[in-house]
């Protein structure tokens, strides 16, 4: 299973969670999930950003040897789950890659769709997706510009999302 997050930049939000989902799967011996992460608007090349890191490495994660890319409409359909920080992220990799469609959801969407909805699978995934008000799934915001405290609740909400959307990719 190949899970790749999208947010902006791909120096903060889309970095924090693939570098948590990562240590998630570690302390969790999950074999078979590798995680990847990319940017609609990337800071090409560039390292994850130090008040990000900060927060990743508070809460378990390694922000070593990380380097942003773009979004391609190759990288987006290369994953067997896309999970974006925002509704504009959602839509912007539809429109790279239309064929996502069932496997592209936010952060929000896919942990509640798992932790209320009771989705088994990527498929339930979509197919629950019809359940959610759209005032129900808040989007991730974006922390650059904002202080150390933004960042950090930042990747506490990433953090507090991840776990369901993890134990639905995990190998049976």
């Amino acid at each position: 299973m190949r899970i790749l997050f999208v947010c902006t930049g791909n120096i903060c939000r889309s970095p924090m969670a693939e570098r948590l989902a990562a240590a998630y799967c570690t302390q969790s011996q999950s074999q078979g999930l590798t995680t990847s992460s990319a940017g609609t608007r990337a800071v090409i090349a560039s390292p994850i950003h130090p008040e990000a890191v900060r927060v990743l490495e508070r809460l378990g994660g390694d922000a070593s040897d990380f380097a942003a890319r773009q979004l391609t409409p190759q990288i987006a359909s290369d994953a067997d789950l896309v999970i974006t920080m925002t509704k504009a992220h959602r839509d912007a990799v539809l429109g790279l890659a239309p064929r996502q469609l069932r496997r592209t959801f936010t952060l929000s969407e896919a942990a509640l769709l798992v932790s209320k909805w009771n989705a088994q699978s990527v498929a339930d995934l979509a197919s629950l997706r019809p359940h959610l008000a759209s005032t129900e799934v808040a989007d991730i915001p974006d922390p650059i510009g904002q202080g150390p405290e933004f960042f950090t609740r930042v990747g506490a909400q990433i953090a507090d999302l991840l776990p369901p959307v993890l134990e639905l990719c995990k190998p049976s």
